[in-house]
């Protein structure tokens, strides 16, 4: 009974999109023996109406592509998204997105394919990609009943350990002045900048960052195994 009722109040859930199937199927099969110059990567980032994924909503999406280590520019994704309950003043003031820019874009379930195409397949990359993926996951899961499986890199996680490895006291690590933040890190590591809070450009920084840190810590010749080994976000499902 009060199963039926929760499905009521959620309304029905969609037949999963041929692309996301077919995307989990795909990623069933990739292979962490490859080296990391074989490997697809496709790098995404969230701007968000709040920080909550069981009451917060995607409002852009931006993704970039990156292969052979090296940043496809031409691939890219950018996207805006109409949140059901609207966009509070407080997110506006963080990435700027406002109600009236979104009042056309498409609801995120009519967006959720294009994206998952854009992924299919592919290691996903971002800056603290357990938030990303709580929020793409439950999306998916709320309309499809079905999640992306993606397996994925955070670059935060990786920041951390080639932070580690360079210090010379092991009090360093509690230094207050050191900053994981996005941008922090691209000026400290002299990396092209972009504006903050905006989906795509967040995507092509972070995608900056990564290309950078996965040079540092291993070659092209190394099994993705190994990175993904330092890099995976313990966070997907907290």
């Amino acid at each position: 009974m009060l199963r039926s009722l929760f499905g009521r109040f959620l309304g029905p859930k969609l037949a999963p999109p041929p692309v996301l199937i077919s995307n989990n199927e795909a990623c069933r099969h990739l292979r962490q023996d490859q080296s990391l110059a074989e490997t697809v990567f496709t790098v995404i980032d969230t701007e968000l109406t709040g920080l909550s994924p069981r009451q917060d909503e995607i409002v852009a999406l931006g993704a970039v592509r990156v292969q052979g280590l090296s940043i496809v520019a031409e691939k890219t994704f950018s996207a805006l998204v109409r949140p059901k309950k609207g966009v509070p003043k407080k997110s506006t003031l963080i990435h700027r997105i406002t109600p009236a820019a979104v009042a056309e874009a498409p609801a995120l379930e009519e967006m959720l394919p294009s994206f998952l195409q854009f992924l299919h397949g592919t290691f996903v990359v971002g800056h603290h990609i357990g938030l990303d993926m709580q929020f793409l996951r439950r999306a998916c899961r709320t309309a499809y009943g079905v999640e992306p499986q993606n397996p994925c890199l955070d670059t935060l996680r990786l920041a951390m350990i080639w932070r580690e490895e360079r210090l010379t006291s092991p009090y360093d690590r509690y230094d207050l002045r050191i900053s994981y933040h996005l941008a922090d890190l691209a000026e400290e590591l002299g990396l092209p900048t972009f504006p903050a809070h905006d989906a795509l450009a967040d995507a092509l920084q972070t995608a900056y960052l990564f290309v950078y840190l996965a040079n540092k810590l291993a070659t092209p010749h190394t099994p993705l195994a190994e990175l993904f080994a330092l890099g995976r976000s313990w966070r997907w499902y907290l």
